[in-house]
């Protein structure tokens, strides 16, 4: 409800935007004015999704968060979701937004979530100087599909790289600097995060104002950034990415990241649960090539420090088996009760293995139809060898109008990660529309 009431005060300014972009609009012409920045700009897309969902019934996480529901071998879901942006500039402050409103309908249950992404107001005095403060979703790291240092930000869905996402509240600046030589540009980007009541009450523990930092270098043709994140609300952390191009359709990436002293909780087939304190080192490995006849491969290692071993997800798996072997003859819930707290937890997580490979080849102008795009996505978890594959096809040549249908397939045996998942198919269709 709280974000359904910010939502709604921003619908004024939303409507106030639209009408005078429209009195301001004016017949086009090679005036260099128009090429000048909007005072006011309002766009987004309306989208309209449909998926079927086939539903792995002998798999953990089906077991558990279909618990005492009416068990079933497939669902269909209707989503409907309107996506605002706009800005607003005024000398040197500008204020955007980014909204989020979808309405979903399925066998089970119909829903709306409203949610504010964006909505932050900055100053720039100078090209080189930015002083914000707000909600925003920053990107921090050069993986395509994940980011160890991605300190300041809610995770990305591997699925999904370039979905928009919801940000934290927070006060940040940019200063850049070009010192001109091999050391083309530095950027410094301080951050701080307040965490308390309802303000980013989902990044941690209440009570810290969290400090954070991105240091920038352009180095002859090599971007590098060193990132910081304080002890508060979360275990402190450190880490740097690099990316840089090799040839010029030949990049390669990299990120590395240090959590110290973060608390693990691992349990057994009993339900007995271990917790440890330490350190964890995550990072990633990519890289991105685009050949002459415009296809366009990505490649990426990633090495969870705070994941699950395979051995340690077995054990995981084997008591939510055990678990309900218990309550069908015995009656008693002890045991499930903590399976179902440990999913919400660590377990929970969409990519909690250790190692993870990840591949994507998507080719632009498929069958020689412009336009249309051609691609397959593949994650592993590369200890247990369960993997998820996706090809997909979209179109876009209808004016503001986008097309898209993917196929998502899991693989995998009892007790590996894709093979314990909810799903075991999914078919998603959707159309998306720009204004």
């Amino acid at each position: 409800m709280k974000a359904l009431r910010e939502l709604l005060r921003l619908w004024p300014l939303a409507l106030l935007f639209s009408a005078m972009s429209a009195l301001a609009a004016e017949e086009y012409s090679f005036d260099a004015s128009e090429f000048e920045k909007k005072p006011f700009e309002l766009g987004g897309y309306v989208e309209l999704k449909q998926e079927h969902f086939s539903f792995n019934r002998s798999g953990v996480f089906y077991k558990l968060n279909t618990f005492n529901q009416p068990q079933r071998e497939h669902l269909d879901r209707t989503t409907g979701t309107l996506q605002l942006t706009g800005k607003l500039r005024q000398g040197i402050g500008t204020f955007d937004f980014r909204t989020n409103s979808s309405l979903q309908r399925d066998q089970l249950v119909h829903g709306d979530d409203h949610a504010i992404y964006d909505a932050a107001y900055s100053i720039r005095p100078n090209p080189g100087f930015t002083m914000e403060a707000g909600k925003r979703a920053l990107r921090w790291g050069k993986g395509y599909a994940f980011n160890p240092i991605g300190f300041v930000e809610r995770p990305k869905d591997p699925n999904d790289p370039q979905l928009a996402r919801e940000g934290f509240w927070m006060a940040n600046s940019d200063l850049i600097l070009n010192p001109g030589g091999n050391l083309q540009t530095i950027a410094f980007t301080p951050v701080l995060l307040p965490v308390g009541g309802d303000v980013n009450s989902d990044f941690g523990t209440r009570g810290h104002l969290n400090p954070a930092a991105k240091l920038y270098f352009l180095y002859h043709d090599i971007d590098i950034d060193f990132a910081w994140q304080g002890k508060g609300s979360r275990p402190a952390r450190f880490g740097m990415d690099f990316s840089t191009n090799v040839i010029s359709n030949f990049e390669i990436h990299g990120e590395w990241a240090r959590i110290r002293q973060i608390t693990r909780q691992v349990t057994d087939s009993t339900g007995r649960v271990t917790t440890s304190v330490g350190d964890a080192t995550s990072y990633l490995l990519g890289l991105r090539y685009l050949t002459e006849s415009d296809t366009t491969y990505i490649a990426e290692y990633y090495r969870n420090g705070t994941g699950y071993s395979e051995q340690e997800a077995q054990q995981f798996y084997q008591l939510v088996n055990t678990a309900f072997t218990q309550l069908q003859q015995t009656g008693s819930p002890v045991l499930l009760q903590k399976a179902l707290a440990l999913s919400r937890g660590s377990y929970g997580r969409p990519n909690p293995g250790k190692d993870y490979l990840y591949f994507r080849a998507q080719q632009k102008d498929a069958l020689g139809i412009v336009y249309f795009q051609a691609a397959i996505t593949a994650m592993m978890n590369w200890q247990d060898r369960s993997y998820q594959v996706t090809p997909e096809l979209s179109y876009t040549g209808v004016n503001n109008l986008e097309l898209r249908l993917k196929v998502f397939m899991l693989q995998g045996g009892s007790s590996t990660d894709f093979g314990e998942k909810q799903n075991s198919r999914k078919f998603e269709v959707y159309a998306r529309y720009y204004f």
